[in-house]
């Protein structure tokens, strides 16, 4: 795909689909370079066309001569728009662009309120993000590709925006490009995307934006005596890795952010065996680790001052003779003890050795992402991530970050009162709480190994995947998020 943004000086409509947005009164609202007749004429294609009333409705008309095609695209109060409405409008244009069948197509955004409502840069960057989101095809291990990279989208404004609107177009593209990547790891058959199989993706992203990288292995991984990591690892011949990605490009007093993502390629359950139903959506149990790697591809792309860490440990979680039991202690790299009572509770044995791992860069924060608990689902669903923190400045500026992004979270709670739902006879404590408050406890759990610094934990297992159907796959969230997060520490916060 390829973008082009011009002055509205050098308006052409030469493309073969023209996007039109119409108002509640049926009056263009960005039509501007378009002779007269040709406003005439849409508006009596508006009379004969589809085009319902609702708003972000579209429908495709074409002019008498049949040379073009109008995307007529619905804003009943453009004057009120927001980043949610927004987001809409853009969507709705490349899902239906998406199903047609051209070479380009231009839209002027000339007389469009948000652009000073909102900003041209904040209009244009979710421009890009619906594009390349909706123009995103599941190639994976298809025999044949499909493609879109020859689709050119022109977009006109007045001259005074485009210094704003380039910069959004860069901004876009990388956040978009990130999730992408995202998409691409989650949506792999776990076959394919094991834990060597990221650590390779790692290496790569180092070599292409100047970071540094390890990703260790086994022995290493032991030396560092990460014992409740490697006990979920004990159940698959898949070598269990653990990733260290670098982004130093903030000034060397500036205290490192660290990104910790979930790294379970395949989740069986282990001995705590899932239900066979469905189990083939496990692979995107490591929809963390996947977050993670995106949100590293856009700050690589956009080489933004800042000193960022991830670290990724990732395994997979598989029933086998030598692996873990229910009723196993094992000892974390922090020295606490763990009982296990279900196996299937595995993320947060891998994250909490991580976050110990965290401390060694006394972090300014400490941010873990991770399709963690069903339980999170059956709280928030599939709208909202879940934010839990033992810092509240921390967890409002991600909310806030989620908000101005459009890929929304919402605060739990992490009470005192919930702890003791982890006490164990046998350990320090029991890797689960019981049913009540499971996203909670779970929480509780990790907040235990990140008592040192500003901590953050999101949990996005209803956020991060689609489950069933034709629209089965990697939605790409939460790196909107977490991308707007970071360019906000960018600006001082």
């Amino acid at each position: 795909m390829k973008f082009e943004i011009a002055s509205t000086e050098k308006i052409s409509y030469s493309s073969d689909i023209i996007i039109i947005a119409i108002d509640n009164k049926n009056n263009l609202m960005n039509a501007v370079g378009l002779a007269q007749p040709d406003e005439v004429i849409i508006k009596n294609l508006i009379k004969k066309s589809h085009l319902g009333k609702k708003d972000f409705s579209t429908a495709v008309a074409n002019d008498t001569s049949g040379d073009k095609q109008f995307l007529l695209a619905r804003i009943n109060k453009p004057e009120q728009l927001d980043v949610k409405g927004l987001n809409k409008f853009f969507n709705n244009i490349f899902q239906h662009l998406s199903t047609l069948n051209f070479k380009s197509a231009q839209i002027c955004l000339c007389k469009f309120a948000s652009l000073n409502e909102l900003g041209a840069e904040t209009v244009v960057k979710f421009y890009a993000r619906s594009a390349l989101h909706n123009f995103y095809k599941i190639n994976s291990v298809k025999s044949s590709k499909s493609s879109q990279s020859s689709v050119k989208l022109i977009m006109h404004l007045n001259k005074k925006y485009l210094p704003q609107a380039k910069s959004g177009l860069v901004i876009g593209q990388a956040i978009a490009e990130g999730a992408n990547l995202t998409k691409d790891l989650g949506n792999l058959p776990p076959n394919y995307c094991t834990p060597t199989y990221l650590g390779t993706v790692a290496k790569k992203l180092a070599k292409d934006n100047a970071m540094k990288v390890k990703v260790l292995g086994k022995a290493e991984i032991e030396k560092l005596k990460m014992g409740s990591f490697l006990s979920v690892a004990k159940g698959s011949r898949e070598e269990p890795k653990f990733i260290v990605l670098e982004h130093l490009k903030g000034k060397k007093t500036q205290k490192p952010l660290v990104l910790v993502g979930k790294g379970i390629t395949f989740d069986a359950g282990g001995i705590s065996l899932k239900p066979g139903l469905n189990m083939d959506e496990m692979k995107w149990d490591m929809g963390g680790a996947a977050t993670v790697l995106g949100v590293m591809k856009t700050i690589g792309q956009l080489k933004l001052p800042l000193n960022v860490i991830a670290l990724i440990p990732s395994c997979e979680n598989l029933p086998d003779g030598m692996a873990v039991k229910p009723g196993d202690v094992v000892t974390s790299m922090s020295g606490q003890t763990i009982e296990i009572l279900n196996t299937d509770a595995e993320g947060r044995l891998i994250l909490c050795d991580a976050l110990t791992y965290a401390e060694r860069y006394s972090p300014d924060s400490v941010i873990d992402v991770a399709t963690l608990t069903g339980a999170c689902v059956i709280a928030l669903g599939h709208e909202a991530s879940a934010v839990f923190s033992n810092t509240d400045d921390l967890a409002k500026e991600l909310i806030l970050a989620g908000e101005v992004a459009n890929d929304r979270a919402w605060h739990m709670p992490l009470w005192d009162e919930y702890q003791p739902l982890l006490e164990s006879n046998f350990a320090d404590m029991a890797n689960i709480g019981g049913r009540a408050a499971g996203s909670i406890t779970a929480a509780c759990f990790l907040s235990r190994f990140a008592k040192k610094y500003n901590w953050a934990h999101l949990d996005i297992a209803g956020t991060a995947w689609i489950s069933g159907g034709k629209a089965k796959g990697s939605t790409g969230r939460p790196v909107n998020l977490l991308a707007e997060f970071l360019l906000n520490r960018t600006k001082g916060k």
